[in-house]
């Protein structure tokens, strides 16, 4: 059996070694490593197949997210509210521009944000709400959308994780991830459903002007080099990124399904273990699995987490900490009362080997690995 990992980037990028050696190649024979032909031809290419009017590429999912909280004009004690059980970069950039974080608790099913949660979480002061849609699936973006022009606040999508989900709205209009709200922001790095091999990001959105405004920002403020007419940043997708990402963009539809089925081989295998819960796919959106995730309910969470490690299956816990008991985003303002979900995915969550190149061997041997130990 070929040994398992994590992620298996290695064998990816032998199937089509060819196309991206030569188009690295020629970023290296012209020597336009930013802002070169690659940069502006996957923007494009993204654009038609999110069909959204502009992406704005930058150089990483964390810029994104920070670029497109200074491109909507969100000012310093402005509240925004995001999910507690996700990945720092959502939180730590509202941190960064000093803006107000309001963390709520997720739904124990799609581990997305409570939408019960985030209404009782509106104040006068809050400004935006971040939905992340996590390991793969959308959040409920109908209910958050609707909350959101109740109350006049921006939706800013993290979709780091769902690259090529698709969301359908209750009268049958079908959206991509990150398409949806006011702004979308995503990450490629190179773990992603669509990953390059460094660090990469983009920002999407259907405003014309807002989408001029980010434009420059991600450039220093720059419209005309030297004219500075904003504040912005340094965070340019450089060439190289661009060119892998250009190669890797037909195919990412046809990666998604290959992680679906395996996400199917795992569910089927362990779907009647009463210490198992498999992952619940909403009925609204589909799910690109950019990771699996089970919840061990017995107890023995962290137990599992060692013996698949001892039988070579690499695992991780995807989050031991939430966000509001991180000593970073620790406010007096968080009762654990509110964040009852959370605090128990923490020891109940464990994630499996999810990539495009699992084979039916390695599948059954890490769920054989589960389930023999659970009994």
């Amino acid at each position: 059996m070929k040994k398992i990992q994590m992620v298996d980037l290695q064998s990816q990028y032998q199937k089509i070694k060819n196309i991206v050696d030569v188009s690295i190649q020629e970023v290296l024979n012209t020597s336009a490593y930013i802002n070169g032909p690659y940069v502006h031809e996957f923007q494009s290419d993204l654009e038609k197949y999110l069909d959204v009017k502009h992406v704005i590429p930058c150089a990483n999912g964390t810029d994104a997210l920070q670029i497109a909280m200074m491109g909507l004009g969100l000012q310093p004690g402005d509240e925004v509210i995001t999910a507690d059980f996700t990945f720092a970069a959502t939180v730590e950039v509202i941190g960064l521009l000093n803006l107000t974080p309001v963390l709520v608790d997720v739904e124990p099913d799609t581990f997305n944000i409570d939408i019960n949660a985030l209404k009782k979480a509106i104040t006068p002061k809050t400004k935006a709400i971040v939905p992340v849609h996590l390991f793969g699936q959308c959040a409920n973006m109908e209910a958050v959308l609707n909350i959101a022009k109740e109350h006049n606040l921006f939706v800013i999508e993290d979709n780091a994780q769902a690259i090529g989900a698709n969301y359908t709205f209750s009268n049958g209009t079908v959206k991509k991830a990150g398409t949806m709200g006011h702004v979308g922001t995503t990450s490629f790095f190179p773990s992603k459903n669509l990953g390059c091999y460094g660090d990469g990001g983009a920002i999407f959105t259907n405003d014309d002007a807002l989408a001029h405004t980010l434009r420059g920002m991600v450039n220093h403020g720059m419209y005309k080099r030297y004219y500075h007419d904003v504040v912005g940043v340094n965070s340019r997708l450089d060439s190289i990124q661009a060119a892998v990402l250009k190669a890797k963009l037909p195919l990412l539809d046809q990666y998604c399904d290959a992680r679906r089925a395996a996400a199917a081989y795992y569910s089927n295998a362990l779907a009647n273990h009463p210490s198992v819960i498999t992952p619940t796919i909403s009925e609204f959106t589909t799910h690109v699995f950019h990771q699996y995730t089970l919840r061990i309910t017995n107890g023995k969470r962290n137990e599992l987490h060692q013996h698949l490690l001892d039988k070579n299956i690499p695992n991780a816990i995807y989050y031991p900490v939430p966000l509001h008991a991180q000593k970073a985003y620790q406010d007096e303002r968080y009762n654990e009362n509110d964040f009852k979900v959370t605090n128990q995915l923490i020891d109940e969550v464990i994630s499996l080997p999810m990539h495009t190149e699992l084979d039916t061997e390695q599948l059954e041997y890490i769920t054989k690995t589960i389930i023999d130990f659970l009994n």
